[in-house]
């Protein structure tokens, strides 16, 4: 047995602050080491691109967020420029009145103009007019920019007038005018998911939205696969035509399919277009990469009556084709009313009674809106934007009640309703 003079020395046992003390800058440490793998992970992540700053329409039955102002507010006119060698597509660029930057909006959104048009048929020779005009630019400019298309009487009508609001703009509109302007609104508009490829597809004027999204990519989502298809009849009717290969340019993951449906002996197959026909689903399955994508679809009635029932038929689900339609009775593929109104849609039969025009059509539910049941049967409504934005169709409703697919953006007046985005649950009397 060992003297207990011969043991070691015994180190003191740690009291319990001092070994409290010890447990807490263990932890504070370990805190810290987390904390810097971390943020070098983070540092190492691509950034995200921002999210649209915008307040926007709430889905159906929620409560709707406010525009970025209330009613009509002015926009001086800074400049204007052509953006076709035939001088018919005409940008104009506005800036506010009262200073500030212009507040963010969605790209595809459009803008709604109030104006003050000459009208020989109207008493005094003038009237007021609503149109609404897709945004042409990306957010966060510190300008707005609209592109507006001289319209003129139909070719099978050429007794008909032409366009009232767009020869306005291209006639009188010039710059230093103001202009009353309600804020940017609309349901057509670019996602933010940017894991989807993206095909745009433009008919003619429907260009102007397409370039709105395509700058919000170029700056925001570079690394997103994006087909813009664009039909147009001939060069001379091309409008951005350097600014998109300048686009392309700086975005790689770009492809563009401009198609000519009749070429002049000038325009270059190859450098001006590079198919000649028009954009169908035949030029889709022939030029698309296999898989999932997200379909935004601006055009006039004859390609969008074919193309967005097209890509129904192609498997396509609804839920990727986004579209926006310009001129009378567009699209047919009816909205859902799911979440718009408690009632169902009518089984039976049901009488619309326009008491102005003195009709009594039955309501057959092949169109998707009052309105273009109206149009299809030449009883004459003024509209803007068709999508319940600006509220120019806005129509006395005498009898009956209308769902809505969804909440319009526009507030409707007491004892009216909103033809554009409107159907009826019972037997209607309009005053139209």
């Amino acid at each position: 047995m060992v003297p207990w003079k011969d043991l070691p020395p015994v180190t003191p046992a740690l009291d319990a602050p001092e070994l409290l003390g010890l447990i807490v800058v263990a932890l504070l440490l370990q805190a810290l080491a987390v904390a810097a793998l971390a943020i070098r992970q983070r540092a190492r992540a691509p950034a995200a691109p921002p999210a649209f700053d915008v307040a926007v329409a709430a889905p159906s039955g929620s409560p709707r967020a406010a525009p970025a102002w209330p009613g009509t507010r002015p926009w001086r006119v800074r400049e204007r420029h052509p953006e076709d060698p035939a001088g018919t597509q005409c940008s104009f660029v506005l800036e506010p009145v009262d200073g500030g930057t212009p507040p963010a909006f969605r790209p595809g959104q459009f803008l709604t103009f109030v104006l003050d048009v000459a009208d020989a048929q109207a008493p005094g020779g003038r009237r007021p007019v609503t149109r609404c005009y897709s945004l042409s630019d990306g957010p966060g400019h510190p300008h707005y920019r609209v592109t507006i298309k001289r319209v003129g009487a139909p070719a099978d009508h050429p007794d008909w007038p032409a366009g009232l609001a767009s020869n306005h703009f291209h006639d009188q509109v010039q710059v230093g005018d103001v202009l009353q302007v309600r804020a940017p609104s609309g349901h057509f508009h670019l996602d933010e998911d940017s894991s989807v490829p993206a095909v745009l597809i433009a008919g003619g004027i429907g260009i102007t939205p397409m370039v709105s999204m395509l700058d919000w990519m170029v700056r925001h989502q570079t690394e997103r696969p994006v087909h813009l298809y664009y039909g147009l009849r001939h060069g001379r009717e091309h409008a951005f035509s350097k600014h998109l290969r300048a686009l392309q340019a700086r975005h790689p993951a770009l492809r563009l399919h401009v198609v000519y449906s009749r070429p002049d002996e000038t325009d270059r197959l190859g450098i001006d277009h590079h198919h000649v026909g028009h954009v169908d689903l035949a030029l889709l399955q022939r030029t698309l990469p296999h898989g999932r994508h997200r379909f935004f679809i601006c055009g006039p009635a004859a390609m969008m009556s074919t193309l967005v029932p097209a890509l129904k038929d192609w498997g396509v689900p609804d839920e990727d084709v986004n579209f926006e339609a310009f001129g009378p009775a567009s699209v047919q593929r009816v909205p859902s009313l799911a979440g718009a109104s408690a009632d169902a849609p009518p089984d039976a039969p049901v009488e619309i009674r326009f008491q102005r025009s003195g009709r009594r059509i039955e309501w057959d539910a092949q169109d998707a809106s009052l309105l273009d049941f109206a149009e299809r049967h030449a009883v004459p409504i003024d509209a803007g934007c068709r999508s319940g934005g600006c509220g120019t169709c806005a129509t006395r409703l005498l009898e009956g009640r209308v769902a809505y697919a969804r909440t319009p953006d526009h507030d409707v007046p007491a004892g009216h309703c909103l033809p554009c985005v409107a159907r009826p649950l019972t037997d209607l009397v309009l005053e139209a």
